[in-house]
């Protein structure tokens, strides 16, 4: 089965349960209006319910803070036509105003989560035909789809409400004070932990097993979120988890390639992506496409990022001309294409958002065996997806074992390539910036001459050397309704 098929398990998601938009950003009923004491009766609505969980993650307004969060304040993009609040974060000129930084998608999505927590339990004493076996595996999907939408909100935001109990109606109040990062990271590791002994390995189709959590995404997870905790021993047993598992491999570096990963979707290096349909589309088409693209990709993507080999243009790097973006116009084809010439229709913006694949769990062990003083197996496996990728010489770089900090970038450059415009690259910079107290914040400031207006360069480049700067503050509207909290401290 391909995701041109029929997709039951999404449409389910849309027809049996999803959430609704409300004043408060933390409310979740089931969509035609029935109360709890109704609807947590039967196996088959905590089932619909998980799937409301899922369907949330379907609004187009979170899919586009996924990309937006992950990449607007990097490197890799160059504005066209956008409204003055991109320009603004460009240009390190946050105002708790701009509405990129509205959390209240996320926080539905984790809303929905907890009331699966919550009330899901409740429905083992009514249907005796429910166990616990197969409450355990939704309570596990539920806790880490709470954790990835935590984990977006940390890297984020950096303090964030840490919220675990159901909001179930408007009545409810909602005045939650933050919690520090690490508190938040913490609660993550804890919950995923939980689920990862409660989670199957697959499911019963492939379409449900890269669409929904398993417990190797799990193990994705922890394996990232430990790299922000610097712990790098545990992020290296939890991609070892993955890796020794056989399930998962690279795609094959051929013609093929694109289309097999980010056209068709569900591939064998997927380990979990959200799946879109052409029934709910993603929000990624308009913003890449010709007709009224707000986005290209930056000039150095191209240039020095893939590079191109200027006598043979068939030899190339097959993440980029084709497939990251179109070299002719700079235009972003990685949510527009169906091969490397061939672009969707506009009824056609259906690509998935892969969270996470099997090369980024190669990547990330490569950054944990450098950390861990292991710098040759991390140049190793960086070979392999160079290799993969047929790399071009002009990116390689030859660099002795011991060098950690030449290491680091390495696998930073190579990230740039493999996952473009797939929502990691700011979190990658600032996840190495920052890393053994900020000992590489050079990587953030480099940036700003490539990005910033040449009139606010200065005053960027001032404000990022502030670390509190590197966070978005919190939207305007959730400190005038939630008076427990306050503002980042940047932006007092």
């Amino acid at each position: 089965m391909t995701r041109r098929t029929t997709y039951t398990f999404i449409l389910s998601v849309i027809i049996l349960f999803a959430t609704s938009s409300c004043d408060k950003y933390l409310d979740l009923k089931p969509r035609d209006g029935v109360v709890r004491q109704e609807f947590w009766q039967t196996k088959e609505q905590v089932a619909a319910a998980i799937n409301g969980c899922y369907a949330s993650m379907l609004n187009p307004a979170l899919a586009e803070k996924l990309f937006l969060w992950g990449e607007l304040r990097a490197d890799m993009l160059q504005l066209a036509a956008v409204p003055a609040t991109y320009f603004n974060i460009v240009n390190v000129n946050i105002e708790s105003t701009n509405n990129v930084t509205d959390w209240s998608a996320i926080y539905t999505t984790i809303n929905d989560c907890n009331t699966v927590i919550e009330f899901a339990p409740g429905v083992l004493e009514v249907d005796k035909t429910f166990t616990q076996e197969a409450l355990n595996a939704y309570i596990g999907e539920a806790l880490a789809l709470r954790s990835l939408m935590y984990f977006y909100l940390a890297r984020s935001f950096g303090d964030v409400p840490l919220k675990l109990e159901a909001t179930s109606t408007d009545k409810d109040e909602v005045r939650l004070p933050k919690s520090s990062q690490r508190e938040v990271f913490e609660q993550i590791v804890k919950d995923l932990k939980t689920a990862e002994q409660y989670l199957p390995a697959n499911y019963s189709t492939n379409d449900q097993t890269k669409g929904r959590i398993t417990k190797f995404a799990v193990n994705a997870m922890l394996a990232d979120v430990y790299l922000w905790l610097e712990d790098y021993n545990s992020s290296l047993a939890e991609c070892d988890k993955v890796i020794n598992a056989g399930r998962y491999g690279l795609v094959t570096g051929d013609n093929t390639w694109f289309t097999t990963i980010f056209y068709e979707g569900g591939s064998n290096e997927s380990i979990f992506e959200l799946y879109f349909h052409l029934n709910r589309q993603n929000p990624f088409y308009n913003l890449f496409a010709a007709s009224n693209r707000r986005f290209r990709a930056a000039l150095k993507v191209g240039e020095e990022i893939y590079t191109a080999d200027e006598i043979d243009p068939t030899n190339k790097d097959i993440r980029g001309n084709g497939a990251a973006l179109q070299f002719n116009d700079n235009s972003i084809w990685k949510y527009q294409g169906i091969n490397s010439s061939s672009a969707r229709a506009s009824s056609a913006s259906d690509a998935n958002w892969i969270f996470y694949r099997y090369a980024d769990i190669l990547l990330m062990k490569a950054e944990a065996l450098n950390q861990l003083g292991q710098g040759q197996a991390a140049l190793d496996i960086v070979q392999v997806i160079r290799e993969r990728a047929n790399a071009l010489p002009e990116t390689e770089e030859l660099l002795e074992p011991d060098d950690k900090l030449g290491i680091a970038n390495y696998i930073l450059a190579e990230r740039a390539r493999e996952f473009a415009f797939e929502g990691k690259r700011w979190y990658d910079l600032l996840r190495n910036a920052r890393r053994n107290n900020y000992e590489n914040l050079g990587l953030l400031l480099d940036i700003v001459p490539t990005t910033a207006s040449l009139e606010t360069q200065q005053s960027a480049i001032v404000k990022y050397r502030d670390y509190n700067s590197h966070y978005f503050p919190v939207y305007f509207y959730e400190l005038e309704t939630n008076k427990s909290l306050v503002q980042n401290p940047f932006y007092n």
